[in-house]
């Protein structure tokens, strides 16, 4: 009796384990986003690509219409949210159906608004990791659309849902070891997976000639006044005009009335707007500027945090010139890769400019030097290991897996000699 019980259980499992070993990949992974597009910087190019190169069978579901298979990823597109409402209502269960529906083994939640997906997975026994990009409650008193009366209030309230729901969870991931020492204390399992670049994206300063770059710097990504846009623009009017220096500007406004109001600035002239850029044009943007610039305001999000155009700029082998926070500070002196000025002094901004644009050889030293921080450091490479011991911690082991797999195809061949 026993051992008939036995071995219908081991056969069960090993059904269940066959299922899991397609194409040599034993587990199904997949990831879950409301808000990133199909083949975002972090979710697809460095997770999912990693986990799929490490064996995983590994499928990408958000808000998006691309479909098919990338890079051995599997994107599923349910199509865009019209608007915010509809992105937090009939999306939000659209994705939750489709999560059901594609079985993982494993789910990885990359919104908060999808925590409410992750709550009724893991109430099915499922196992899921929230991947924590932003401080969400802080970067609440930055969004220009509420009302500010109730940014505080409501901020109160996020940061209470979050972190009750993210104690739910089977792991955490945070993007910067700032948020780890704020979710640490919410979940015992959780790591930091720090955002930096793909070395093999961005061409090595040996194979640009200094002299065929351009008389420009550059930002790009999220702009606003917050951001720092408008002391960048008095700054690049503040230089000689003899240097004739221009601002290759690139990404989204999250208030589009302010493209609007600055376009129509004299400062304006200095621009050369270039929209959303995707990888390929930013690589290419990146290998004709003289320097980058992250000239964030001292709000409490942005000082702890760790730009990934921080350390883009550095493996392309351009200097930076940085907001004077104390993390930011340490990063640019240990590897002396560019100049740190206060965000309000605009006359210090444009100070800076000059003396990289004017100082050539100087400006090209201090690009490779972040080049080679980056090469020993701040790649992805190192965070990629970090990324799959993690999910090694949350899935039964392989060879255990395989041992039992091979049981019940013994027991199998038992079964029909028998």
């Amino acid at each position: 009796m026993f051992v008939t019980s036995l071995r219908r259980w081991i056969e069960n499992f090993g059904k269940h384990a066959r299922s899991r070993v397609i194409d040599g990949k034993t587990y199904r992974i997949v990831h879950l986003t409301s808000a990133h597009p199909a083949l975002d910087g972090r979710i697809f190019h460095k997770e999912c690509r990693s986990l799929a190169r490490a064996g995983y069978e590994v499928m990408q579901v958000g808000n998006y219409d691309l479909n098919g298979i990338v890079d051995g990823v599997r994107l599923r597109g349910l199509g865009s949210s019209k608007d915010r409402f509809q992105r937090f209502t009939s999306r939000l269960f659209s994705i939750c159906r489709e999560a059901f529906r594609v079985d993982g083994d494993l789910y990885h939640v990359h919104d908060p608004d999808l925590l409410l997906v992750g709550l009724v997975l893991r109430a099915a026994g499922r196992r899921v990791v929230y991947d924590i990009h932003e401080d969400l409650p802080t970067k609440i008193l930055l969004k220009m659309y509420l009302p500010k009366l109730i940014r505080k209030p409501l901020r109160w309230i996020v940061k209470r849902m979050e972190d009750a729901a993210a104690g739910f969870m089977s792991g955490l991931i945070t993007a910067t070891p700032a948020l780890k020492d704020r979710f640490i204390i919410v979940h015992r399992n959780i790591v930091t997976v720090n955002n930096y670049p793909i070395l093999e994206d961005f061409s090595r300063p040996a194979n640009v000639d200094w002299n065929s770059r351009h008389q420009t710097v550059t930002y790009f990504g999220g702009i606003s006044e917050a951001r720092g846009i408008r002391e960048m623009l008095t700054a690049m009017d503040l230089l000689p005009r003899t240097l004739d220096v221009k601002l290759e500007l690139a990404g989204w406004f999250y208030v589009k009335a302010l493209l609007t109001d600055l376009a129509t600035t004299p400062q304006w002239q200095h621009v050369n707007w270039h929209g959303e850029l995707d990888r390929n044009g930013l690589t290419l943007l990146l290998s004709r500027v003289l320097a980058g610039l992250v000239i964030l305001h001292p709000e409490k999000t942005f000082i702890t945090s760790q730009p990934t155009k921080l350390f883009e700029y550095m493996a392309a082998g351009i200097p930076v010139i940085v907001s004077d926070f104390p993390l930011w500070r340490s990063i640019i002196q240990e590897a002396s890769c560019g100049l740190i000025v206060n965000p309000f002094d605009t006359q210090a901004i444009a100070a800076a400019i000059e003396y990289l644009v004017s100082n050539p050889r100087e400006a090209e030293t201090m690009g490779q030097r972040g080049r080679r921080a980056v090469e020993k450091r701040f790649n992805w490479a190192n965070e990629e290991q970090t990324l799959l011991s993690f999910y090694s911690s949350l899935l039964p082991n392989r060879r255990v897996l395989d041992a039992v797999v091979l049981v019940a195809w013994v027991l199998d061949a038992v079964v029909l000699v028998a």
